[in-house]
């Protein structure tokens, strides 16, 4: 099937281009993200592969399904960003990559715990400028904390693992408890959770009901001096509050691999610009946050699986054989 590949890097060529190869699907790569300006550039494709900036609104699937296209192809796991009832308004189907490697998110979540608490980054950075005092790095032990995970779908099961083999104590919340977290951690209500845990780190979807789960509410009932992680949606986490809780010195650290508004920021090179958003800038002053440009997911195993799973998409869109990653407005199939 041809295909209009939007928001396109050179690593996504070089996984997508040999799997595109083997299932027999014709790939034209464009370097911009997928907007309104853009969606011109799919015109006569009867398919396009998008990213997670990328904007499936209902005015960019009106323009998408006037310019002959029928299937979107989502190469990443969350669809919050696809106007899914424009899309069955233009009979228009949708599927996604429901899962890659979530080993890589789950580790860089952790990841992100030891550089926080052991402060890393700040050490590096000492050393090579030939200082080596230690001052200043002091950390904690993680052995005995209580840490919260927020989901536990198949990455905040494995960071349960993780957590329980540090011999954190471990509190789990989800809507539906997962039989693969028996005996790691302990189910217990969202408030409780947020009331007890030291370290809490969000793996949900983004949805109404989830919107801003971390707020100024919230974060006032949260353990003073908290450890707050966020590998999943950027807008779990309102960053405005956020800020009042760092200054407040409620929140102790903080780790975004994620942000809200980070469309026209992640994955572009700003080195040499301002950065105009005054929340991020202000969010990146401190010195107890960390944030990663949306990198969780960018191991090797993570991106063949997603060049893989994208590709059988395709092919049974065009074989008109079932569709099992579908997504479709009132839910996923």
């Amino acid at each position: 099937m041809r295909t209009a590949v939007f928001s396109t890097k050179s690593y996504d060529r070089h996984y997508l281009e040999p799997a595109a190869v083997r299932s027999g699907h014709e790939l034209v790569f464009f370097e911009p993200r997928l907007t309104p300006a853009t969606a011109v550039l799919a015109r006569d494709f009867p398919a396009i592969c998008s990213f997670v900036n990328d904007a499936l609104t209902a005015d960019v699937l009106a323009s998408l399904a006037a310019g002959g296209t029928r299937f979107v192809a989502l190469r990443c796991a969350g669809f919050n960003q696809v106007d899914l009832e424009a899309a069955a308004k233009h009979a228009m189907r949708v599927a996604r990559v429901p899962a890659y490697s979530p080993y890589a998110v789950a580790e860089h979540t952790v990841g992100m715990m030891l550089a926080l608490n052991r402060k890393y980054h700040k050490a590096y950075n000492r050393v090579r400028e030939g200082n080596f005092a230690i001052d200043g790095l002091l950390g904690f032990d993680m052995h005995g904390r209580t840490a919260g995970v927020i989901g536990t779908g198949k990455i905040g099961a494995i960071v349960a693992q993780l957590l329980a083999a540090f011999g954190c104590q471990v509190l789990l919340y989800d809507v539906h408890e997962n039989a693969e977290c028996q005996g790691i951690g302990r189910y217990v209500p969202l408030d409780e959770l947020i009331a007890t845990a030291e370290i809490i780190t969000l793996h949900c979807p983004l949805m109404p009901a989830t919107r801003y789960l971390v707020n100024r509410e919230s974060i006032a009932r949260m353990q003073r001096g908290v450890m707050l992680i966020n590998t999943s949606r950027g807008g779990l986490v309102d960053a405005p509050a956020a800020i009042e809780g760092l200054k407040s010195g409620q929140i102790g650290y903080l780790g975004l691999d994620v942000y809200e508004e980070e469309a026209d920021l992640f994955f572009e090179d700003h080195s040499d610009r301002v950065i105009q958003d005054d929340v991020l800038s202000r969010l990146l002053t401190f010195p107890n946050v960390l944030v990663t440009s949306h990198q969780a997911f960018f191991t090797e195993t993570a991106l063949t699986q997603i060049a893989e799973v994208t590709m059988g998409n395709l092919t049974a869109m065009e074989q008109g054989a079932e569709l099992q990653n579908e997504v479709r407005a009132g839910g996923r199939k």
